[in-house]
């Protein structure tokens, strides 16, 4: 019922762009309508939650909203999308993945596509709340990580000591960072809509925009450079932000090995990047060079899938490249996608210490992260979560050959989804419009199992998990 109100925030915009109002309106009623129909019979119930309906709300948070977003592009004029077609947008919407089975935005009612960027956003704030306040009392997600084994702020469960009060700081911290973002955009040369739009899925890390072809509509060297920044603070853990504004430090974010690790990525993959392109002649001018190089590497490694050159075009192994740092995504608690850093990190690590073992098997080599050693038990977990990821991606591989894709495009579709990133190669690289109805769904269920941190979904398919 919260969620059908929501619906009709577009509504002034269609209004003030003379638009009808009507798909909102009615999808309005309907979501409400069926809340009321679920709600009204238990209203007077009352019974503490137990840890099996924490997962049961997380993923029904996604799947249900996700599921009733599609209303939207469905009544009325719908543009000849199917029902599968509408689902999958708002799925793509909600989850901040970003692809998309929609062309000819810049002709698209902007009640519309107000109502597209309007759905990251909201899932952005879902996933940081999400991340930080519920997933590390569920016993699962990248802030788990953090617990007992991290100094400073963000080694306990909640940011502050009631759950509400952690929402709450983080609502303010996401809403700040939305508002300066649009402020810096719209100063830049961007209009009041375009800017609005572009910092609901920049904060987000969503990757939906209100032109076919992104930010390189505008054609402003400024503006890429806002992303840029905007894009890598949302990537940043938002525990981080939290800290930083209580202490009022930056120190914080250097003192955090996964915030570090991040820019140090995106920083030698850029410089890859670049002279890739200048020995190519890519580009004419060096500076046009490293701006579109930058761009594209924090794009894409942040998960947040703006273009501002087609970079499935680009010579030699760099799209493969930039697909595949979209797997190490951004940081734990932050709106990106992906493996996270974090994990990242401790793979590497664990696996220097596997080499050391084989010179001084005797030797005891603790996993450190800055300069504190991580438990067995987190170490363990980060192999668990690599080895299903690997396991499902190359199971959703096959399955989209098997539908009919070629290789290069099914393995960038699952990779696009899956870490919740966007674009992709082959026939997916503008949009997956032409990717066959079974596939969607099951990219659809690839978006889910990234934003959710894979094992909150999985636990619902055990048996264990419904018996008494």
């Amino acid at each position: 019922m919260m969620f059908s109100v929501t619906m009709l925030t577009p509504v002034p915009v269609a209004l003030l762009s003379h638009e009808p109002v009507h798909r909102f309106v009615d999808a309005f009623a309907v979501t409400i309508i069926t809340g009321l129909l679920i709600w009204l019979p238990v209203r007077r119930q009352r019974a503490d939650l137990r840890l099996r309906d924490g997962f049961l709300i997380v993923c029904s948070f996604w799947v249900v909203l996700g599921m009733f977003g599609c209303v939207p592009f469905l009544v009325g004029d719908s543009f000849g999308l199917s029902w599968t077609d509408a689902v999958f947008e708002s799925m793509s919407g909600l989850t901040t993945t970003g692809s998309t089975v929609l062309s000819g935005l810049d002709a698209m009612p902007r009640g519309l596509l107000y109502y597209r960027q309007q759905l990251q956003w909201l899932g952005g704030m879902g996933i940081v709340v999400l991340a930080v306040a519920i997933l590390p009392m569920l016993g699962v997600g990248g802030m788990q990580l953090y617990r007992a084994e991290m100094p400073g702020p963000v080694k306990d469960n909640k940011l502050t000591p009631r759950i509400t009060e952690t929402a709450k700081a983080l609502w303010f911290i996401y809403l700040g960072l939305t508002l300066l973002c649009g402020l810096a955009y719209w100063l830049a040369g961007m209009s009041v809509f375009d800017a609005i739009g572009h910092a609901f899925s920049t904060v987000a890390i969503g990757g939906f925009s209100t032109h076919d072809a992104s930010i390189a509509w505008f054609n402003n060297p400024l503006i890429e450079a806002l992303a840029v920044a905007f894009m890598v603070l949302s990537a940043c853990n938002f525990a981080l932000h939290f800290a930083a504004w209580r202490s009022t430090s930056l120190m914080v974010y250097l003192r955090d090995p996964e915030a570090v690790g991040m820019v140090l990525i995106l920083a030698l993959v850029s410089v890859i990047a670049i002279v890739t392109l200048w020995l190519a002649g890519t580009y004419a001018s060096f500076d046009t060079t490293v701006l579109k190089a930058v761009f594209q590497v924090v794009s894409t490694g942040t998960t947040t899938g703006f273009s501002s050159a087609p970079f499935s075009l680009w010579p030699s192994f760099l799209p493969v490249l930039l697909i595949f740092i979209s797997f190490i995504g951004g940081c734990a608690a932050s709106t990106a996608g992906g493996m996270k850093v974090i994990r990242v990190l401790l793979l590497v690590k664990q696996g220097q210490r596997e080499v050391a073992r084989l010179i001084h098997p005797a030797a005891e080599y603790p996993v450190k992260l800055g300069h504190r050693a991580v438990s067995g038990h987190v170490v363990e977990a980060v192999w668990g979560f690599f080895s299903i990821y690997v396991a499902l991606f190359a199971m959703m591989l096959l399955l989209l050959m098997a539908f009919g894709l070629d290789q290069v495009t099914a393995f960038s579709a699952v990779a696009a989804c899956l870490n919740n990133l966007g674009p992709g190669l082959g026939e997916v690289a503008e949009n997956f419009a032409s990717v066959p109805d079974p596939a969607k769904w099951v990219l659809v269920f690839a978006m889910l199992l990234g934003r959710l941190e894979i094992f909150t979904l999985l636990v619902l398919f055990t048996p264990a998990f419904w018996r008494r």
